[in-house]
């Protein structure tokens, strides 16, 4: 019997689930659908590819022979509108239907603009959102030839924005709400590191500050960035990185569960439609470690998590329904980062936890750590990465070190002292 299995989505999370199949089964049909007009790149890559650092050649992962090869259907350009859950049927734009037995939905998100909130001019040319690699194509060539630039949005992406102004030479300033960059998993202490390393390539970090309004010129391009307080930044090259929209539109009015976070699954990538998975940003999954349902679309994270619903999804197949025996979804994430020439690490969820601990070793080397129920759930390390696989070892094992934070702050951390105090939870 023919079995058929269709992914929405090419980035890493729906290609490692298509490999995943194709090598879990050879005669399935499988095809992947994408609204993008290229096969999977590296999204990763493509930051130092708008710096001006690397060519495009690298930055592509699969071209089109890799799925002709496996003999899976790519569709590039194809916008799925709905999905008809009864008759197992995706609908495309131009009317295009796609029968499937199971169904990966690993969408992503779109970049949230400024103009939902109501800011004037915050669609004006010359204002970037980075997300894709047609963006940071974009981004690479304005930035080239731009004279000045203002930088809004103080998380991992926007600081990839300042990051390729400090590349490109472009002066900038870079607007935060807060009183430091990532203020959410960063203090001011540890924050001080990347700003003075800011600083030095010509961006400027401006703190308690935002967006009211874009100043334009006579032909609709971006001039200018005014802050609620009337401060205002010249820049005729603006990035705005405010976090994801989740592309869940096409789900609206079937019954799949979903959030404000994206689609809600198990911990084995499965939603509440038996036949439907999904993996990558959009998920909201339950995690294991946290022992709660959460978030994370780092590229590791993402693909692991697209090798973890294809394994299920080719299951559930062979068994005639959900796999009494699925594979689960259990990582401990990371997102690394070398910007301002300045290595930054955060692993796992540097935000969450009921308890922290943080130390600044030099100028330019400082650790965080986020801690629930006396274990550690995740962390940033800045300058020195050299213990981030004694950390996650730490989060894995569920080891109960709140009692012992001076030791997990130690230049180097002893681990055969941390085990000896603190037993694994399975121990």
């Amino acid at each position: 019997m023919s079995r058929s299995h269709v992914i929405i989505g090419d980035g890493i999370a729906g290609s490692s689930a298509a490999q995943t199949i194709r090598e879990a089964d050879p005669d399935t049909d499988i095809t992947v659908i994408t609204d993008e007009g290229e096969a999977l790149y590296n999204r990763i890559l493509i930051k130092e590819f708008a710096k001006g650092k690397l060519p495009e050649a690298p930055i592509s992962i699969h071209e089109p022979g890799w799925y002709e090869e496996r003999d899976i259907d790519l569709e590039l350009d194809t916008h799925v509108t709905d999905v008809d859950t009864e008759a197992n049927v995706l609908h495309s734009h131009s009317g295009d239907e796609y029968e499937y037995d199971k169904l990966l939905v690993a969408t992503g998100g779109t970049p949230n603009s400024l103009a939902g909130y109501g800011i004037e001019n915050a669609d004006a040319e010359g204002i970037h959102h980075f997300w894709t690699f047609q963006d940071a194509r974009a981004i690479r060539e304005h930035a080239d030839e731009a004279d000045k630039g203002v930088i809004v949005g103080a998380g991992l992406l926007g600081i990839d924005l300042a990051a390729i102004c400090g590349a490109q030479g472009l002066d900038a300033h870079y607007l935060m709400r807060g009183e430091c960059w990532w203020r959410y998993a960063l203090d001011p202490e540890g924050a001080e590191v990347l700003h003075d390393a800011m600083r030095e390539k010509g961006v400027t970090p401006v703190f308690d500050s935002g967006v009211d309004r874009f100043e334009v010129d006579d032909d609709g391009h971006v001039i200018a960035a005014v802050d609620p307080d009337g401060e205002r930044f010249e820049g005729d090259f603006a990035g705005v990185a405010i976090g994801l929209d989740f592309n869940t539109e096409f789900l609206r009015g079937i019954p799949v569960e979903t959030n404000d976070n994206g689609i809600v699954t198990d911990e084995y990538m499965r939603t509440n439609d038996e036949d439907i998975y999904a993996a990558g940003d959009i998920t909201w999954f339950y995690d294991t470690i946290l022992d709660e349902h959460n978030q994370n679309g780092a590229w590791g994270s993402a693909k692991e998590q697209g090798s973890t619903a294809g394994t299920n999804m080719v299951r559930d197949l062979e068994h005639g329904g959900r796999t009494d025996e699925p594979e689960e979804f259990r990582w401990v994430s990371s997102y690394s980062i070398t910007h301002f020439e300045f290595p930054f690490l955060s692993f796992g969820h540097p935000t969450e936890g009921d308890q922290e601990a943080s130390r600044k070793y030099s100028d330019t080397e400082w650790r965080k750590l986020a801690l629930k129920d006396g274990r550690i759930i995740g962390g940033v390390l800045i300058g020195d990465l050299s213990q981030q696989s004694k950390l996650k070892k730490l989060i894995r094992e569920e080891r109960v070190v709140g009692d012992h934070v001076d030791k997990l702050l130690a230049a180097d951390i002893d681990m055969d002292e941390l085990e000896t105090l603190a037993p694994a939870a399975a121990e």
